[in-house]
């Protein structure tokens, strides 16, 4: 089977081509993972694909409790979308403990 004009990306169950002993064979990104690609699939689909981008993390939040435990956060953006099965973007937040420590804790207690 031969994936020519049609490439499609993740799981796509609608995008296969007639493959060997009546069998289909697939032209999604996905068939990397199963194994039933196409003969033509990495020549044909791969060279178009684009991996995912992302911008530099932002600036940590405050935290979230002004006394004792809370957690903080932070963030980054995508600044080039995964297409036809490029690598997928990684984590885009964040967060970690910490502890509020603000003046007026000290006299609530």
């Amino acid at each position: 089977g031969s994936c020519r004009h049609r490439c499609c990306a993740g799981r796509n169950n609608a995008c296969w081509a007639p493959g060997a002993r009546r069998a289909h064979c697939y032209c999604d990104s996905y068939c990397q993972r199963t194994g039933d690609c196409c003969q033509d699939y990495l020549a044909t689909c791969r060279r178009a694909a684009v991996g995912c981008a992302v911008g530099p993390w932002g600036p940590w939040s405050g935290c979230s409790s002004p006394c004792g435990v809370g957690s903080r956060a932070r963030s980054r953006q995508v600044t080039v979308p995964p297409r036809h099965g490029g690598d997928p973007c990684p984590d885009l937040k964040q967060r970690r403990g910490c502890l509020g420590q603000h003046p007026t804790c000290e006299t609530a207690k």
